[in-house]
């Protein structure tokens, strides 16, 4: 049964006995309710979407398990003047809240958290699709946005073969994202954590080697895609560095799987030919922008790499990788890793 409560005149006297009746009887019947229940109690996540009713929200309370009766619900938010305070947002529930609980639970906009995990080397494509899975925000917003955002001036590029400026600063990290959260604060928030975790010394090494912080951002970038080992990230950097000095082209496969948009097992010899800005392969220096978001050691690699005079490397079946000078060792290392 539902009131409508909006022609109920509470001056009356007569609807006010008849509310307080009705009160009563649901606090008698609320207390025989929570003996049967037992001690047992159960959590529950409970969402209240953007615009929700009253009427709604008392609808999933119900189906949920967590109220007895929606008329009680809406009456007693009503004699509390709470029916239109019901705010958006996650909400801890418990199956041994009373329904006063819950109304002074949604109605006070104490929201949980929900924490995520962006693991390091994500794109920004997989991060966008891990938002959405987790019902945090819209993939197609987020990549959107990621494509112009750029509040940092490290930032700032005028390549017109960048995919999405954000991309390599959002920092791969666990984060705790209140509910109603846009996509925008979201975004905000991550790069906002590159900028703290990159401190003032990574900054200043990176120049010392005549790196700045976007090319040192797209350095890490590769090394986190191509690195299996930690011990083994610092020797790809140098690496790389070694053969950006040489002008020689980097080659990197991690380069190739960025334009392929998803994993490949084994890349063939038409991939490394594929009419890209990001092909390593068919073009000198550093690719437009990074491909993937490094994490901190990736980061720390690229500052502190390994002065070495390995120009090639090669990965075995394990994992590890197999470095070489000349490319007649690489060749060499390429049939053993074979």
């Amino acid at each position: 049964m539902k009131i409508n409560f909006s022609k109920i005149d509470f001056k009356k006297p007569s609807s006010l006995i008849v509310l307080l009746c009705c009160a009563l009887t649901f606090f008698a019947g609320g207390i025989l309710i929570h003996l049967l229940r037992g001690q047992d109690s159960h959590r529950y996540v409970f969402q209240v979407k953007p615009g929700m009713s009253s009427h709604e929200v008392a609808t999933q309370l119900k189906q949920k398990e967590l109220i007895s009766s929606e008329f009680m619900f809406l009456l007693l938010a009503k004699i509390e003047m709470k029916a239109d305070s019901i705010k958006a947002g996650d909400y801890e529930l418990t199956t041994q809240m009373t329904t006063f609980d819950i109304i002074n639970t949604l109605t006070s906009g104490q929201t949980i958290a929900r924490r995520i995990t962006i693991p390091e080397g994500y794109t920004i494509n997989q991060i966008a699709q891990l938002l959405e899975e987790q019902n945090l925000g819209s993939a197609a917003v987020f990549k959107q946005l990621a494509k112009s955002y750029a509040p940092y001036d490290y930032m700032t590029t005028t390549n017109p073969n960048l995919l999405y400026h954000a991309e390599g600063f959002v920092f791969p990290d666990t984060y705790s994202i209140s509910s109603g959260m846009t996509e925008q604060q979201i975004l905000k928030m991550l790069v906002g954590q590159f900028d703290k975790k990159v401190t003032p010394e990574m900054r200043r090494k990176a120049a010392e080697k005549g790196i700045n912080v976007y090319q040192l951002t797209i350095l890490a970038s590769l090394v986190e895609r191509e690195a299996r080992l930690g011990a083994e990230r610092p020797i790809i950097a140098g690496v790389f560095i070694n053969r950006l000095r040489q002008n020689m082209p980097l080659q990197s496969c991690a380069t190739i799987q960025y334009i392929l948009g998803t994993p490949k097992a084994e890349l063939s010899i038409q991939d490394t030919e594929i009419n890209s800005p990001y092909n390593t392969y068919l073009h000198y220096g550093l690719p437009p922008g990074p491909i993937a978001n490094p994490g901190i050691a990736s980061l720390q690699a690229v500052v502190d790499a390994a002065p070495t005079e390995y120009l090639y490397f090669v990965a075995s079946s394990n994992g590890s990788h197999q470095f070489s000078k000349t490319y007649e060792e690489h060749l060499a290392a390429i049939e053993r890793a074979n």
